[in-house]
């Protein structure tokens, strides 16, 4: 079964406490995979082991153990092009390190800071401002 990210989305994003998900896969520099889903998460909701223990069991039952992340991290917006689309493959180059110059283009965006925050979450440890 193919590991589809659309697939986390419809389960994931039908949890009301979630407004929107984002899914990356990252290969890492050892030789290891990530596979971090970032939400954001509803008006006056705070994500807690008790959600993020919700939301695996959700993908676990709903679509297999495979789609459960490694981690569930909160975080303030998802970019999307100007068209609405999630931007998944710029937000895992970001992850692994790269130039946030070299992986987006501004104009291209439905929102840059939601992407800037996606570059300084890749840049270390630690809590991106």
């Amino acid at each position: 079964m193919r590991l589809g990210s659309a697939d986390i989305y419809d389960i994931v994003d039908g949890i009301p406490e979630v407004a929107e998900s984002l899914v990356i896969g990252a290969e890492q520099p050892d030789g290891g995979y990530w596979m971090p889903l970032f939400v954001v998460l509803a008006s006056g909701v705070s994500l807690d082991s008790g959600l993020r223990s919700r939301i695996a069991e959700e993908l676990r039952s709903k679509a297999s153990p495979r789609h459960v992340p490694d981690d569930v991290i909160a975080v303030p917006a998802i970019p999307h092009t100007k068209t609405g689309k999630k931007l998944e493959v710029p937000v895992k180059r970001l992850i692994q390190g790269h130039d946030l110059a070299k992986v987006a283009n501004p104009d291209a965006v439905d929102s840059f800071e939601a992407l800037a925050y996606f570059a300084r979450f890749g840049q270390g440890p630690g809590e991106p401002a």
